[in-house]
C-alpha cells in the first residue's frame, strides 16, 4: 500500500512503534486516570502482562475495559476504579490473540512442549496437576510454563494456569501432529493414574480418566489396558454419582463400556454388569430414555441370574411410570415377581 502511495509522489513519514516498558506504561495509565503511579501500578502490571507493552493493544484494551465497566469513574470516590480480578481473567482482544498466537511457534522447544501438554487439559489446569505430571514424566514443566506466564501467553491465578484466550489454547494444541493427539492424551492419563490413587484425589482421578478417554481405543496396546481403563471409568463414575453429578457419571460409564471388547460378558462379567447397571441408573436420573432402553436390553439379555436383572427391570419400569405409561410400568413390575 505504501509503495502505491509513493508512486503518486506523496511524501510519507514512517513511524515505528516499539513496545513500551512497564514503568512508562505505569506513567501513561497514571496520567490517563489522573491518579498517582502508586495507585495505578497494580492495574498497569496486569495491562502490561496482557499486552506486552504494545501501544496499539494497550489503547484497545483500555477502551474495552472502560466499555465493559471494568474500568469506570466512581462518583462517590471521585476517581477511577477497577476490578483487578475480573480484568485479570478477561479474555484478550482478537488482535492481541493473533499477535500472541504467531509468537507461539517461535518459542523454545521446551516451552512449546509444556504449552501443548497444558492445552490437552483444556482452558485451565490446576498447578498441582501439572506438578504431578512433572514428577511422573520427569519433565521441567513448571519452569517452562512460568516463562509463558511472564510472556503473557498464560495467566496464573488461584493456583491455576489458564490460557488468555481459547485461540491460544487451540494454537498450543495444534503444535502436536493430529495422529499424536490420542497417544499424548493416553500418556498423560496413565501418568496421572498412580498419582490420583496414591493421593486419593478425586479431581486428579477425573482428569486422569478423562485423558485416557480422549486417547480412546486407538491408544490401547493390549486387552489388559482396555480392562484397566474400563475399571477406572467405573471408579470415576461412582465418585461422580456420590457427588450427584449424574451427567458426568454417565459419561464415565459410557466410556468404560466403549473400552470393553468382544465377549466381555463372558470374559469380564462382573465389570460389564457393573458398568451397564450404573450407566442405566444415570440414564434414568438424567431422563435419557433411549440409552436406558439400550442398556437395559443388554443386561436382560446377558445377565446370568434373576437378581442381576432386577435393577434393569426396576429402572425401565420407573422410566415408564415417569413417562405416565402406568399400565406398561405395572406390567414390567409384575413381570419381575
Amino acid at each position: 500500500m505504501l509503495s502505491s502511495v509513493h508512486q503518486f509522489g506523496i511524501q510519507v513519514t514512517t513511524i515505528n512503534l516499539s513496545c513500551i516498558d512497564q514503568d512508562i506504561m505505569t506513567m501513561l495509565i497514571s496520567n490517563v486516570l489522573c491518579l498517582s503511579p502508586r495507585l495505578t501500578r497494580s492495574l498497569s502490571n496486569i495491562i502490561y502482562h496482557k499486552t506486552k507493552g504494545n501501544p496499539l493493544f494497550f489503547s484497545q484494551l483500555m477502551i474495552a475495559l472502560s466499555r465493559d465497566g471494568l474500568l469506570r469513574l466512581s462518583l462517590s470516590r471521585r476517581r477511577w476504579v477497577w476490578d483487578e480480578e475480573k480484568i485479570q481473567s478477561r479474555k484478550l482482544p482478537d488482535d492481541v490473540v493473533k499477535f500472541m498466537t504467531s509468537n507461539i511457534g517461535r518459542l523454545p522447544k521446551d516451552e512449546q512442549m509444556a504449552l501443548s501438554l497444558l492445552a490437552c487439559f483444556g482452558a485451565s489446569t490446576k498447578i498441582t496437576l501439572v506438578e504431578a505430571l512433572e514428577k511422573q514424566l520427569r519433565l521441567s514443566l513448571i519452569a517452562s510454563l512460568e516463562k509463558s506466564v511472564a510472556g503473557g501467553l498464560l495467566d496464573k491465578t488461584n493456583g491455576t494456569y489458564s490460557f488468555g484466550h481459547d485461540r491460544l489454547q487451540e494454537a498450543a494444541y495444534s503444535m502436536m501432529r493430529l495422529e499424536e493427539h490420542c497417544l499424548f492424551h493416553f500418556k498423560y492419563g496413565i501418568a496421572l493414574v498412580s498419582c490420583s490413587l496414591e493421593s486419593n484425589d478425586d479431581g486428579m482421578l477425573f482428569a486422569a480418566t478423562s485423558q485416557l478417554n480422549l486417547g480412546g481405543l486407538s491408544a490401547i496396546e493390549n486387552a489388559e489396558q482396555a480392562v484397566l481403563v474400563a475399571n477406572l471409568n467405573l471408579t470415576a463414575g461412582k465418585k461422580a454419582m456420590e457427588m450427584s453429578d449424574f451427567s458426568s457419571a454417565f459419561s464415565f460409564f459410557d466410556n468404560g463400556i466403549s473400552f470393553l471388547r468382544k465377549r466381555h460378558w463372558q470374559d469380564h462379567y462382573a465389570l460389564s454388569l457393573s458398568l451397564f447397571d450404573a450407566a442405566s441408573k444415570c440414564a434414568l436420573a438424567t431422563g435419557n430414555a433411549v440409552s436406558l432402553t439400550l442398556l437395559s436390553e443388554q443386561i436382560l439379555t446377558f445377565a446370568k441370574s434373576f437378581n442381576d436383572k432386577l435393577n434393569a427391570m426396576y429402572n425401565t419400569a420407573t422410566a415408564l411410570f415417569y413417562a405416565a405409561k402406568i399400565p406398561e410400568s405395572m406390567n414390567r413390575f409384575l413381570s419381575a415377581l
